[in-house]
């Protein structure tokens, strides 16, 4: 009888194992976005989109139809890495100065941009936010420069966005000589990704996850897209992707934005956050290669030795080409079309190709 006790006793741990063993590998999982729901993995290892000179830098084999990422850069050296970003900044000046994408490049530096760049008066930086793009990170990093905070890890969740407690002033908080003061004379940078991968991480952050409790995306902004933007009046599912593209991709969408308000820094593009063109920002991370960008970025500042990014997990900022075309895939030619009319600029500044999808 004990031997048939003792057999029941080791069939159960068997079973119990593999299912210890799936929350184990869950719980280790790496989020999308440095937060939200965690997804299996998927990534698309491929190569930078920088416009790199092959007697500035080592030749490497590059796709002519994918934006370059990091993993192929990492053996680059310091002087390679900084010939990167002459070319990223090359390559927004050549842009800027084209006529003919003029009205998707350019913008009046008003307060909507000076709200969106954040001041660190210690160590003469300015720093652009850039929404669903890693930022929080970057915000932690100059909590810490400001004194609000000793070290990163001190930081509570809550404080990084409340502007009250965070010590981090917004540049329109300043006068007008003393913003053209610190616009020449600052260290001033923004980091950006890839244009549509970041409008689905604006989706999933807003409207299918949304663990900042923030209830007027779902409860306010999502309904509005809905009554205007849904093709099928009768469909009960919410909000789908295909109707956020056709609200973004829509000529008339001011309308909307002007309603929605400041919310529509999460998916505007980045001339209207950051205006490249008429600001001249020192230096353009790029998401897909921010491990070496972010350390390039501590050290051009001159603030290395004061303070360490925070730890990238492995993978995390690798461009998802499947993810990409899975959320595009059951949406029109049209729609697509229309988005990318609109976000144009920010895709020809910063070096990213037109998707594969559009070209076939």
């Amino acid at each position: 009888m004990r031997h048939h006790w003792l057999l029941l006793g080791a069939c159960g741990w068997v079973l119990l194992i593999p299912m210890f063993a799936s929350k184990f590998i869950n719980f280790f999982r790496i989020p999308d976005d440095y937060g939200g729901k965690p997804e299996p993995l998927g990534w698309a290892v491929i190569a930078t989109g920088d416009a790199e000179s092959p007697s500035q830098v080592p030749k490497r084999k590059r796709p002519d139809t994918e934006h370059q990422l990091a993993g192929s850069v990492v053996a680059v050296d310091e002087q390679g890495w900084q010939a990167v970003h002459t070319k990223r900044l090359d390559l927004i000046s050549s842009v800027c100065g084209n006529a003919s994408v003029k009205n998707l490049t350019h913008t009046a530096v008003n307060k909507f941009v000076l709200d969106r760049i954040f001041v660190c008066d210690k160590h003469k930086i300015l720093f652009c936010q850039t929404p669903k793009v890693g930022n929080t990170q970057w915000k932690k990093v100059l909590i810490v420069l400001n004194g609000a905070f000793s070290s990163i890890d001190e930081i509570p969740e809550n404080v990084v966005h409340d502007h009250e407690k965070n010590g981090l002033p917004r540049l329109s908080t300043l006068t007008e000589p003393e913003i053209a003061e610190r616009l020449d004379t600052y260290f001033k940078f923004l980091i950006v990704r890839d244009p549509f991968e970041r409008l689905i991480s604006a989706f999933k952050d807003k409207f299918l996850y949304n663990p900042r409790f923030e209830p007027w995306y779902k409860h306010d902004i999502a309904p509005a897209i809905i009554r205007k933007y849904k093709k099928n009046r009768l469909e009960t599912k919410g909000l789908q992707f295909e109707d956020f593209v056709r609200y973004l991709g829509d000529p008339n969408h001011m309308r909307l934005d002007r309603q929605f308000g400041d919310h529509i820094i999460h998916w505007v593009t980045y001339v209207k956050l950051c205006a490249p063109c008429e600001i001249k920002y020192s230096v353009i991370g790029h998401h897909e290669s921010l491990e070496r960008d972010a350390p390039f970025i501590l050290k051009a500042a001159d603030i290395d030795h004061l303070v360490s990014y925070p730890t990238i997990p492995p993978g995390i900022t690798l461009y998802n080409k499947t993810k990409v075309e899975q959320y595009f895939s059951g949406i029109s030619k049209r729609d697509i079309r229309r988005l990318y009319a609109r976000f144009q600029g920010d895709f020809e500044l910063f070096g990213y190709k037109e998707p594969d999808f559009l070209l076939n």
